[in-house]
């Protein structure tokens, strides 16, 4: 049983050591433990951190690409490094390292496939009070939409198995916490969450800037992956607004009609026909859109096959140049103006025997 520990970083020189440091060395159940940053174009000294560190990957992106993109670019990396328990902690060391043992503990008992480590909200000093009820609200509204009862959403800390980590797919570019979570809710994965301890704040958060851009693109986040994953419902439910308003109006006019006083009201007629029409196209858009999705999931299945394929071999090559090197020096895994996530890429900007730079 192998478990990487991947860490997303972005200019994190100062705090990184302090994280990696903090990170586990045995776990009772898991036969190895590897550790790997994503560089997502750092200008500071984050890599020669990692390196002297002694981190065993290295993904690295010549220019910021984003929260999402880097989880991504690690979590694929991860894969083809054959890792059978994947970990995503910060940076910053706002996780326990220790608590990783908790996180794995029910991917290994076979209880879940995504673990999620639920903060003491209440109890963190540094979380102003509005910031924590936001927190809890925005926790309700993503429970809400993928059907899970996380209480935590927003926590970056968690564990996916193998067959979890292949079949997540992100496609925002602000973060992956909430849309990880819708999906795996739709796609009936086993999502459960663990008390987790957190660490003394090192820095202000990066992605939480302010009140108002958090509640506006968490808000996108949740309604474009429920778009995704539900449009039929969610353009149903808009739909029905202009639809239900149009048909009450178009009743006062009738009302009017039958009691001799529709003169002078033909300007309701007109605008209770405009609403239904509205209301109409919406869902018929909702229909389109539900074919569209189901599409998507075709779609979703064949990348996860093409994944294993690709995935099971990296990792089998992987082992064979174990064995052939037993202290192999930290890979670096170039990708420079591409996807981040794409496998491709990442293969060809590996130093090691399988192609040199």
């Amino acid at each position: 049983m192998k478990l990487i520990i991947q860490i997303p970083c972005y200019n994190e020189a100062e705090t990184l050591e302090i994280a990696l440091n903090d990170l586990p060395k045995h776990i009772d159940g898991v036969d190895e433990i590897e550790y790997l940053i994503v560089d997502d174009g750092s200008t500071d000294k984050t890599v020669e951190v990692a390196v002297n560190w002694g981190v065993h990957h290295v993904v690295k992106f010549t220019r910021n690409k984003g929260l999402a993109r880097g989880f991504m670019a690690g979590l694929e990396a991860s894969l083809s490094y054959g890792a059978d328990i994947i970990v995503n902690t910060d940076a910053d060391n706002q996780y326990c390292g220790s608590d990783i043992e908790l996180l794995v503990k029910p991917i290994l008992e076979g209880r879940a496939d995504i673990v999620i480590g639920e903060r003491p909200i209440d109890n963190i000093p540094h979380f102003s009070w509005i910031k924590k009820k936001m927190q809890h609200f925005g926790s309700w509204v993503v429970r809400k939409a993928s059907r899970t009862d996380i209480p935590d959403a927003p926590s970056g800390f968690r564990a996916f198995s193998r067959e979890a980590a292949m079949h997540i797919n992100v496609v925002n570019e602000y973060t992956y916490t909430l849309e990880t979570i819708v999906q795996a809710g739709r796609n009936k994965m086993s999502i459960i969450s663990v008390p987790v301890r957190t660490n003394p704040e090192l820095r202000k958060s990066r992605l939480f800037h302010s009140i108002g851009g958090y509640i506006k693109k968490s808000a996108l986040t949740i309604i474009r992956a429920l778009l995704m994953y539900r449009p039929l419902a969610v353009l149903t439910l808009i739909g029905s607004i202009p639809f239900l308003v149009g048909l009450g109006i178009g009743i006062r006019f009738i009302v009017y009609i039958f009691l001799g006083r529709s003169a002078g009201h033909v300007q309701s007629l007109i605008l209770a026909c405009t609403l239904i029409i509205i209301g109409f196209m919406t869902f018929v858009i909702g229909m389109l859109a539900d074919v569209i999705s189901a599409n998507r999931k075709i779609i979703e299945d064949v990348q996860y096959h093409v994944r294993r394929l690709a995935f099971d071999k990296d990792a089998e090559e992987a082992k064979e140049e174990k064995a052939e090197l037993p202290k192999p020096a930290p890979k670096e895994t170039g990708t420079p103006e591409g996807d981040a996530g794409n496998p491709a890429e990442k293969k060809t900007g590996r130093h090691d025997k399988r192609g040199k730079k």
